[in-house]
């Protein structure tokens, strides 16, 4: 973990990418100091978890999850007889777990150091909890997320490639068809595979959407908060940061005021988190 410094910081945006995703209006939020992961939670490390505590996540439980349709086998594509209306590459795939994130003929052997997929809100919290960590608040996560910059676009300033180098794990190309890979990958990346932000966190963007532990709300007020929890209840859960799968033309969510939001028991093929601490790791 890294200490993440605090202070006041301009949260969300006035000038929206996702009108109706709640991005705005911006507002002055405090922050207190806390510590975050450098990395989203790994495969390996979340192997950890399970082989200490024989946790069953809720992928498991429902028997199967969501999974990105361009990267399944043909094999299991022609065993799916339904999609997602409004996203129809979204397939719910039987067997689909962060043990086999593309279903039942794969699996993470080759994949420990990526980011663990597949992991519900409820699963995220259990593992931060037997680290005695925690979820990060939407601030908290915003506030990392910039790296100490202004009023910037991304993690790293204003421009998607300085220079022409990739500073995220992004979709290049026509989405949802075709994937170049210009970054170096079609699906997640190892973590740590991009330059870090200001503050010494990788992949604060692209890569896997991130679990936060607000609930999800589109009305912010424009007073000034201080560490700020989001609303006391709700359906679903405020996810940040984007993934692999975000490209302009469809999911301009690789922004540090991009947000989104899934129910607690969702999961899928891009779906990971981080924890945070008050204290010292």
């Amino acid at each position: 973990m890294v200490l993440v410094p605090g202070g006041e910081f301009l949260m969300g945006t006035d000038s929206p990418g996702v009108p109706a995703d709640g991005e705005g209006p911006q507002r002055l939020v405090h922050i207190d100091p806390f510590f975050m992961d450098v990395q989203e939670v790994t495969n390996r490390q979340f192997q950890s978890f399970v082989n200490a505590t024989g946790y069953v996540t809720e992928a498991e439980k429902f028997g199967d999850s969501f999974v990105f349709e361009g990267i399944l086998s043909e094999a299991v594509k022609h065993e799916i007889s339904q999609a997602v209306a409004a996203a129809p590459w979204w397939l719910p795939v039987k067997g689909a777990n962060w043990r086999r994130p593309e279903g039942k003929d794969s699996n993470i052997i080759d994949r420990l150091d990526h980011p663990v997929l597949h992991v519900s809100w409820d699963d995220a919290v259990a593992y931060c909890s037997w680290l005695h960590k925690r979820l990060p608040t939407e601030a908290e996560w915003e506030f990392a997320c910039r790296g100490g910059l202004k009023d910037r676009l991304y993690p790293w300033g204003n421009k998607l490639t300085p220079k022409g180098q990739h500073y995220a794990n992004l979709w290049q190309g026509q989405f949802p068809s075709e994937n170049t890979g210009e970054d170096g990958f079609v699906k997640t990346s190892p973590v740590m595979s991009f330059p870090p932000n200001g503050f010494g966190l990788y992949d604060m963007v692209g890569n896997a959407w991130e679990w936060t532990s607000d609930w999800w709300t589109v009305h912010h007020t424009t007073d000034r908060q201080s560490n700020p929890t989001g609303p006391a209840s709700g359906s679903d859960k405020v996810k940040k940061g984007g993934s692999y799968m975000c490209h302009k033309s469809y999911c301009y969510r690789y922004r540090c005021a991009a947000r989104s939001q899934n129910t607690p028991d969702s999961s899928s093929s891009n779906l990971g988190f981080r924890c945070v601490s008050q204290d010292q790791w």
